[in-house]
């Protein structure tokens, strides 16, 4: 029998069809898995049974709120019980989970939502089971580890008809949207350079492998930490917080914040499929980012020919003054998009900016008409809006603006910086083939082996 997958679309995708496109090697994974209907009884005013992959940390954020907005939460997965015990006590008719295999192979069928909320190295994995068994996902940023990920998770999206949202929360807030209408229209002219900074990381970087080992805490099932990675003995250099400074788990500086800082740019001009990257930085550690760098990319412009410089500032570099004045960059994070009429400074992820020309937002009320929704809420929190926009869309009310045919590409084209960053040269991208053109050893970072069990579909 083809079992198919329900979505808000009525798109299907069978059993029979995905093992023909692309499980070679499944059956022996600790990922095979059939595939298991949803519910399929959401409405406009039906609430979702929820589960989270990741209870602690910005877990317990995703979880709070969905659990605010009045959702079910039903299942609560994490490694650390320890870490996720306030939200287990929160939610405690929600059943409890240290594998998120088991989570799925028990109630699948009661499941119609699953957020992510894992370190990078763990966000593939359950966000490709629960969109492969139909269920509608939210997963942080940045989208994945890889940049062959974010072509999976890019593609599992199309290909299933699910509702998906990433994590970057400002794309819900009111003022960056009135900003990317206010850059559509064109109030900037022909934008040609956007430079952005942020005040991370705020972990230890630049790192070689601690030697020795630790006793793993009796709370955490470390095996399950370690997930798809290579395995390693446990140390709290790596876990709870400091994962996102080591290769194996994190995505450094750039993953943490860039999915924030520079969704707005990606958003208003359509930034996708880099021609190039170039990655500076003063020391070089094999496992580990810097401690900081400046990262370029150039992107295909409008017109042929025409190009839009990207610059990545982080570690305490910040760009030049020339290009918005000195108090433009008094932030820890922040954004200045030059364009041939105007030049706009974000001082922060998210929210309103300043013109250079002395114009205000203001002043285009009545000339640029409002293009994109906003999500009731917003402007009080745009964190909670930003879920809200995502459990809307799964009962079919609107779209969720952050879905993964919009966050992936974007995931995708910052994480070539971090190739950079590790290939130590200039790159040159072709996006259609996803390889690297110039230099062979740089392809070997646009995806990754897995350990042996977890392998994915191709």
């Amino acid at each position: 029998m083809t079992e198919q997958v329900n979505s808000r679309k009525g798109k299907t995708l069978s059993r029979r069809r995905f093992l023909k496109q692309g499980s070679k090697g499944l059956a022996a994974s600790a990922l095979a898995f059939p595939y298991v209907s949803s519910r399929n009884v959401l409405g406009a005013n039906s609430l979702l049974n929820i589960a989270a992959v990741g209870a602690g940390g910005k877990g317990a954020v995703d979880t709070g709120y969905c659990g605010a907005i009045g959702q079910n939460m039903v299942a609560l997965c994490d490694v650390d019980q320890n870490r996720a015990a306030a939200t287990f006590a929160k939610f405690p008719k929600a059943r409890r989970f240290t594998d998120f295999r088991r989570m799925f192979d028990q109630m699948s069928g009661e499941i119609d939502a699953v957020t992510v909320s894992t370190p990078d190295h763990n966000h593939v994995h359950p966000a490709v089971r629960a969109m492969h068994e139909g269920k509608h996902v939210y997963v942080q940023k940045p989208l994945t580890h890889t940049v062959q990920e974010s072509r999976l998770l890019a593609r599992l999206a199309r290909e299933t008809g699910v509702v998906t949202q990433m994590g970057n929360q400002g794309h819900c807030q009111p003022d960056s949207r009135r900003l990317v209408e206010l850059i559509r229209h064109g109030v900037l002219g022909d934008v040609s350079e956007i430079h952005t900074w942020t005040d991370r990381p705020i972990w230890p970087q630049a790192l070689d492998r601690p030697q020795g080992s630790k006793a793993v805490p009796p709370t955490l099932d470390w095996d399950q930490w370690i997930g798809p990675a290579p395995k390693r003995p446990y140390n709290d250099g790596y876990a709870p917080f400091k994962w996102r400074g080591w290769w194996d788990f994190g995505t450094g500086a750039l993953g943490d914040m860039a999915c924030h800082n520079l969704d707005m740019s990606f958003w208003a001009l359509g930034l996708q499929d880099p021609v190039s990257v170039e990655a500076k930085a003063e020391t070089y550690h094999p496992e580990s980012p810097p401690q900081d760098c400046e990262i370029t990319w150039l992107f295909p412009g409008k017109q042929p020919g025409q190009t839009i410089k990207l610059v990545w500032h982080d570690g305490g570099r910040k760009p030049s003054e020339k290009l918005a004045g000195p108090a433009a960059l008094n932030t820890t994070n922040g954004t200045i998009i030059v364009g041939s009429k105007d030049t706009l400074a974000i001082p922060y992820c998210w929210g309103p900016g300043s013109f250079t020309s002395g114009a205000t937002m203001a002043d285009y009320d009545n000339i640029v008409p409002q293009s994109i929704p906003r999500v009731a809420g917003a402007a009080k929190d745009h964190d909670q809006a930003h879920h809200l926009e995502w459990i809307n869309a799964c009962r079919g009310q609107g779209e969720a603006l952050s879905h993964f045919g919009f966050a992936a590409p974007m995931t995708e084209a910052l994480l070539l910086g971090n190739v950079a960053l590790r290939a130590r040269q200039k790159i040159e991208w072709n996006a259609s083939q996803m390889r690297i053109t110039n230099c062979e050893k740089a392809n070997t970072f646009v995806r990754k082996q897995y350990r042996k069990g977890w392998e994915l579909p191709a």
